[in-house]
């Protein structure tokens, strides 16, 4: 990490600091993305993916947490694209926009409390395995209720529900953990949504499910309806829809699509990654590494 954006400017990583006592530390009011830039080699070039819609959604969440940035949506993206070409990097970077209460003050509330922006980015690679799948657990801990926060939105303090879960299945020798609704009903992953595929077709739980409406989870429906010609249903299913399952995968930023071999110890399929899910990886890569023209409007080149 060399340099970030931090008040109102590009500075070295080092000089982006804030105080013990600052808000969003001590209560979590702060909102985030996850933003990923690809590499590409043959074209010497860095394709920021979906970075309009990234901040689309950052805006929503700002205005759920009474956030008030002096940015428009253009302002944002030009700023994020002229961070990363500071940064210089050749490969994969993952870049995080972060909308916050400033104000060194003890105390809860939203309304009147100073905010401030900030962004930085890392080389980053694989969050999770891709390539030969993962074996996760069903969490004993549930998803925050929609009644609980606001939709749509992502907020820092939220996150913690999400640790715990993904804590816990670390502790239990699983990698991953899928979270349940409030309902109980299947929701996402600790921080990632899921899919599962069934008699050829693509499965996964409507938004009503407390889950956060990804990014990546609406790209990968758009390629399984118009690149893979697939049935795609958004559809409650309770945990036990999950051993039945032809295949399965997280999807995310960080998670990209991740295949899931084993749940609970229970091999999901022939336990190896499934014919729909390889499909829909390489559709997914072709396109973030700016080798599908077709969807080009997605991308942001840096360079």
């Amino acid at each position: 990490m060399k340099f970030a954006f931090f008040r109102d400017k590009i500075v070295p990583m080092e000089d982006a600091k804030i105080g013990i006592m600052t808000h969003a530390l001590n209560y979590g009011t702060g909102c985030f993305e996850g933003i990923r830039g690809y590499w590409s080699e043959d074209r010497q070039q860095m394709y920021v993916f979906q970075l309009r819609e990234h901040y689309e959604r950052l805006l929503h969440s700002c205005r759920s947490l009474h956030i008030k940035l002096d940015y428009t949506l253009d302002d944002l993206c030009n700023i994020t694209v002229k961070l990363v070409r500071k940064n210089g990097y050749r490969q994969d970077v993952y870049i995080r926009p972060l909308a916050y209460k400033s104000e060194e003050k003890i105390g809860l509330g939203l309304v009147g409390i100073e905010d401030d922006f900030a962004i930085y980015l890392s080389p980053f690679g694989d969050y999770l395995d891709v390539s030969e799948g993962i074996s996760v657990c069903v969490s004993r801990f549930r998803r925050l209720s929609e009644h609980s926060l606001p939709p749509g939105a992502k907020l820092t303090g939220v996150y913690f529900n999400s640790s715990l879960a993904k804590a816990d299945a670390i502790n239990r020798g699983f990698v991953e953990a899928i979270m349940l609704s409030s309902r109980g009903n299947v929701a996402e992953g600790s921080g990632e949504n899921i899919f599962m595929v069934k008699n050829g077709k693509l499965y996964t739980p409507p938004v009503s499910e407390d889950l956060l409406p990804g990014i990546t989870r609406k790209v990968l429906m758009i390629l399984a309806r118009k690149d893979l010609g697939l049935v795609v249903n958004e559809k409650v299913f309770k945990p036990k829809a999950l051993f039945t399952a032809d295949e399965l995968f997280f999807c995310g930023t960080g998670a990209q699509v991740s295949p899931i071999v084993k749940v609970d110890n229970k091999k999901i399929g022939n336990g190896k990654i499934g014919e729909i899910t390889k499909r829909l990886q390489e559709a997914y890569f072709t396109v973030v590494k700016g080798e599908n023209p077709k969807y080009s409007k997605w991308l942001t080149p840096v360079y």
